[in-house]
């Protein structure tokens, strides 16, 4: 099992250390890297927009950690690994599993294709603290409520796997002829995303290691309450280099709790636990990012209107914290956690637009933008998913606002034009006296929009609309 040739797949584990796959290859006296972006089968979830440029940048600063040993492939991957079997004369491959439904049924497949060919194949979980299938309640079903998820079928089960080391031995070879350039893989969508993004990341495992770094340093100490800030660097930001496997959940988890009992480490502990309960809905209920999980919502009367989701899309809604996090998200490919509360929120009840239109966007222009956690997050917003937030729950923007924004920073950080508005009004401002926004130099309808819709107004209509459905919902 241990001679020749061995395969490397990566896929979404784009890291040296704690890579098990990996770690299982380097057995073999030569290991063949490679990366095949798949683009037969991502057709029904293409990879957005802003992932792509992530991407890209990603396996360039894998290929270095590899002294350039890497080779890239686009196309199908069993007809690409037939190929390299046959070039190489590779008697494994190796490769760490992914949970989206239709990788799940590809891999199957290629596995019993290369196993019938008398090719070792072995797959590893890299991604996950737990398997999905392993946490179960007692009667064998899912759980649908977070908490007995967490504190029973997880921390209640084995522990997480601890990380290995990175591997010593470092025979890698690379396919000369066959490999394609990078740029060939073309996932750099437009200029604009490296213009606007690269400056607020360092993406690679080593941008891992240093922001997780950072977060110890200057936010887990306040993550429990600062959290909830915008305008405070007490988030991790390490969700797009989780998502693309820069750094394993193993080793933040294990880290952290090396720094003794604190409720801060257990929150952040529990942010990764909801993270592997958004898989296990994912893995038990594989159409979660197109059909409500509780069908009862499936009569509920969205709206359809182009001009109102294009103001939330472009962060012109006229309410500030929406705004401020809508414009986030396009400038940064990132959104603080309260504030993606916040503007889903107001699209799927103030604006009564269908909760699949706010996953699309997320999924286009989010660096974190992955299946399980998008499409689960959105239905928990619109109360349509597992333990869901409930349908009269409407986040008031104003009220967080002034809350979780107090000083009004994060809004005039990425709200400029409004910036000279004093604290008092900023957070509304059309309430604002004319002679304040004439001294802050502001025209409501010119510089900055007038709210697009009347959020007391619209929050009745929302409640009236959910009552409708009240029957089918107790």
């Amino acid at each position: 099992m241990n001679e020749g040739i061995a395969v490397h797949w990566f896929r979404q584990d784009l890291r040296l250390e704690d890579n098990p796959a990996l770690t299982a290859a380097v057995r073999h006296p030569r290991v063949l890297p490679v990366y095949i972006l798949d683009d037969v089968n991502t057709k029904e979830n293409p990879i957005g927009s802003a992932s792509k440029w992530w991407l890209h940048h990603s396996l360039i600063s894998l290929k270095d950690s590899l002294n350039g040993n890497l080779s890239f492939y686009k196309g199908n991957p069993l007809k690409i690994l037939k190929q390299l079997i046959d070039a190489f004369a590779v008697s494994a491959v190796y490769w760490n599993r992914c949970y989206e439904p239709w990788r799940i049924e590809r891999d199957a497949k290629i596995k019993i294709s290369l196993k019938q060919q008398g090719i070792y194949t072995e797959s590893h979980n890299a991604s996950l603290l737990w398997e999905p299938w392993t946490i179960k309640k007692s009667d064998q079903t899912p759980y649908k409520v977070f908490t007995p998820f967490y504190r029973k079928g997880c921390l209640g089960s084995w522990p997480p796997r601890r990380p290995i080391p990175q591997p010593q031995k470092k025979e890698f070879i690379k396919d000369v002829k066959s490999s394609i350039s990078i740029n060939k893989l073309d996932l750099l969508p437009t200029v604009r995303w490296d213009r606007s993004i690269k400056p607020h990341w360092k993406v690679g495992e080593l941008g891992a290691k240093k922001r997780f770094q950072t977060f110890i340093d200057q936010g887990l100490e306040n993550y429990r309450e600062g959290r909830n800030r915008p305008d405070k660097p007490f988030v991790s930001r390490l969700s797009p280099h989780i998502h693309f496997g820069e750094i394993s959940p193993n080793q933040l988890w294990y880290s952290v709790k090396a720094m003794g009992k604190d409720p801060n480490i257990d929150h952040f502990c529990s942010e990764l636990g909801w993270r592997e309960f958004s898989y296990s809905q994912l893995y038990h209920y594989p159409d979660l990012p197109k059909k409500n999980l509780q069908t009862k919502f499936d009569p509920f009367p969205w709206v359809e209107d182009q001009v109102l989701l294009l103001a939330w899309q472009k962060g012109n809604t006229g309410v500030p914290m929406v705004d401020a996090g809508m414009r986030e998200l396009w400038q940064t490919g990132f959104m603080h956690n309260r504030v993606r509360m916040i503007t889903g929120s107001y699209l799927v009840k103030n604006l009564r637009l269908d909760w699949r239109h706010g996953e699309r966007w997320f999924w286009d222009t989010l660096l974190d933008a992955d299946l399980a956690s998008n499409s689960a997050s959105w239905q928990w917003v619109a109360g349509c998913g597992a333990d869901a937030a409930p349908y009269f729950r409407i986040f008031n923007p104003i009220t967080q606002g002034q809350k979780f924004d107090p000083c009004g920073n994060y809004i005039r950080k990425y709200i400029p034009e409004i910036k000279e508005i004093p604290n008092k009004y900023l957070h509304q401002p059309w309430e604002a006296p004319d002679s304040v926004l004439q001294t802050a130099g502001v025209i409501l309808g010119e510089s900055y929009p007038f709210p697009i819709v009347d959020l007391k107004r619209s929050r009745a209509a929302a409640l009236q609309a959910f009552q409708s459905l009240k029957s089918k919902l107790n």
